[in-house]
């Protein structure tokens, strides 16, 4: 089959959803020979914040002279996103052929494999074809049943920042999702956590001593920041200095997360010296987070969806434009919690454009801007996100900025609109 061909295979799964367990992808990667045994593993789970860290983790490897291999998900515009080598996404090509490869034998199986575990297992395959000497992995939703979990102890367990999110599945108090994502944690396994609330770090902490594992915990009252702007931030963490070009404060804390876990892998004998540590910090690439795509007037795209998101967008709405307008071209999915999503993001809000993301589960913009509507702001209902785009552009005039927000579904077309303009 062709690429896209593959990609029709793929989606063509979708019905059967997000199916917890591992049983359907250890027996599809024993049919492929187990590659996942002869790979090495970072393993990143969390609500918010583990796609940056996955992203740093990378680059820093990278950086270290490493083959280092990439799996993240959902993607922005194109589905070999989620799958890189060295900062390279998986050639168009390759991925067709690996799916070809799987095809008969998912079909082969009483308990046909998911979406998630299809592309698992695709990615899986290729990083040992490939010869990564580690791979960054990010879970894909929890952590004890997802499909990533199939692996044996890895390098090091990351587990960042916990919120609520999945709640009808991984459980309806942060305690519960916690549980949940602790599931990564093996029996020795070295573990670095996301500085949190005291009682989601007693569920990790349990978790590692009942198995062993070493924890560290990033501590955040050692992060120093020294300079901030749309160009990217310097800051210092225990005395040693870096540069990053992510925006906002929760940034810093997910960078201090990286810079702990370099540590955590040096004492497993992996060779990252400080500059390369530096180096990769300052040169990751990780697009729609806060993310300057346009100026005059500026524009940021970030794929923010949850609370948590829409904590760190409004704070970083009022902290680098405390003078300006700020237009919001908002849209999300009918089955997020976008209630509490904008009760945060109005705080930064002087007028809403409100579209309908490219998915099956949007909610429509005219049902958006009729709640929005609350909050006594400005609001326009567009169609597509391009309209919207220019609608906001039109509104902006001399003395505004816009903010594009609300949905990962849609940060990839927005993006889009300005780069290849």
């Amino acid at each position: 089959m062709d690429y896209k061909e593959a990609l029709a295979y793929i989606d063509g799964v979708r019905w059967l959803g997000s199916k917890p367990g591992l049983g359907r992808i250890a027996t599809l990667l024993e049919k492929l020979g187990e590659p996942q045994k002869d790979l090495k593993y970072v393993h990143v789970a969390g609500t918010n914040g583990k796609g940056s860290c996955a992203a740093m983790t990378a680059s820093v490897l990278k950086a270290a002279g490493y083959r280092t291999g990439l799996f993240t998900s959902p993607y922005l515009f194109r589905f070999t996103e989620r799958m890189q080598i060295d900062g390279k996404e998986i050639p168009e090509a390759v991925l067709a052929d690996l799916v070809t490869e799987i095809q008969p034998l998912a079909d082969a199986m009483e308990d046909h494999p998911t979406e998630f575990e299809l592309m698992t297992a695709a990615a899986l395959l290729w990083y040992k074809r490939e010869r990564c000497d580690i791979v960054v992995l990010e879970v894909g939703l929890g952590g004890r049943f997802d499909a990533t979990n199939v692996i044996e102890a890895p390098e090091a367990a990351v587990i960042m920042n916990i919120g609520l999110d999945h709640t009808a599945i991984l459980g309806d108090t942060v305690e519960q999702i916690a549980g949940e994502k602790a599931g990564i944690i093996k029996p020795g396994c070295p573990v670095v956590l996301y500085q949190q609330q005291e009682s989601v770090q007693d569920v990790i902490r349990e978790r590692c001593r009942t198995l062993g594992a070493p924890l560290t915990i990033a501590d955040f009252a050692q992060i120093a920041p020294e300079f901030d702007s749309l160009e990217g931030q310097v800051f210092s963490y225990k005395g040693e200095a870096y540069a990053i070009p992510l925006l906002g404060e929760h940034q810093l804390r997910n960078a201090a997360v990286v810079i702990e876990l370099a540590q955590v892998l040096r004492g497993r004998g992996w060779r990252i010296e400080q500059d390369a540590l530096e180096h990769g910090l300052y040169s990751v690439s990780w697009p729609a987070r806060f993310e300057p795509v346009h100026e005059d007037p500026c524009v940021i795209v970030d794929g923010g969806h949850n609370p948590q998101c829409a904590r760190a967008v409004a704070d970083g709405l009022l902290r680098y434009f405390p003078e300006s307008r700020r237009i919001l071209v908002a849209g999300v999915l009918a089955d997020k919690d976008y209630e509490s999503l904008f009760q945060i993001l109005d705080e930064a809000a002087d007028a809403y454009v409100c579209v309908t993301p490219n998915s099956e589960r949007a909610l429509s913009a005219e049902d958006l801007a009729a709640y929005l509507a609350r909050f006594g702001k400005p609001v326009t209902a567009c169609g597509g996100i391009r309209q919207g785009i220019e609608t906001a552009l039109g509104q902006a005039g001399q003395d505004a900025m816009v903010c594009i927000v609300g949905s990962l579904y849609m940060a990839g077309e927005a993006r889009d609109y300005f780069l290849l303009n």
